[in-house]
């Protein structure tokens, strides 16, 4: 009995990096403070000393998912096995609409934290820099040339980035059906009936 007062005391780290993470995606960085985030759990502020040593240890585990997450998801699609450039990027946009997959709130999160934070600046521009070697990777297995795998690598970050700042609303079932046309601007080939069908068939329980 001892044992579980304890832990209900201290809750988990799952729990902890879960309420810290709604604090960054709502508020910021400068709202992510080891009291309020007690006070928002009900539990003692020790309780988050038995998992992070300090609130710089709570922010590079933050970092770290994000990297692992975001960047590390998106780079693994670009590497998917496909039998064309249109099914590769379908798979690449897998991570635009399965948030398993590519957490755009904490993307933004991480822009916006980045600007008055060097050091996060620089991983953040070394994340951008693997993101962009894997597409231009991507694009250069299929055919183009280093300067059109490059442009279409760039627009394909470059709008994403935007479509995250801008914090566009749009229903899934909609925004799945805009992904052919999608896929069509930023390859110049149109995707296949089957290659639609597949994609849509992937994400069919999320719209």
């Amino acid at each position: 009995m001892e044992n579980r007062d304890v832990h209900r005391q201290k809750g988990s780290e799952e729990l902890w990096l879960k309420v810290a993470y709604d604090v960054l995606t709502e508020s910021g960085v400068e709202a992510v403070k080891v009291m309020p985030l007690a006070k928002r759990l009900g539990l003692s502020r020790t309780g988050f000393y038995w998992h992070f040593r300090d609130r710089e240890a709570l922010l590079e585990a933050m970092i770290q998912h994000w990297e692992r997450k975001n960047t590390g998801n998106l780079v693994a699609q670009t590497e998917l096995s496909a039998q064309t450039v249109c099914e590769a990027v379908f798979n690449l946009y897998d991570c635009w609409v399965n948030p398993n997959l590519f957490d755009a709130r904490l993307d933004l999160a991480i822009r916006n934290w980045a600007r008055n934070e060097p050091s996060l600046q620089l991983r953040l521009d070394a994340a951008d820099t693997r993101r962009k070697s894997a597409l231009i990777a991507m694009f250069t297995r299929f055919g183009y040339d280093a300067r059109d795998a490059e442009i279409r690598s760039m627009t394909a970050i470059y709008t994403q980035i935007g479509y995250l700042s801008m914090q566009v609303r749009e229903d899934l079932s909609y925004r799945l059906s805009m992904m052919p046309d999608y896929v069509q601007v930023l390859t110049g080939k149109t995707p296949s009936p089957q290659e639609i069908a597949t994609f849509m068939a992937r994400h069919r329980d999320q719209a």
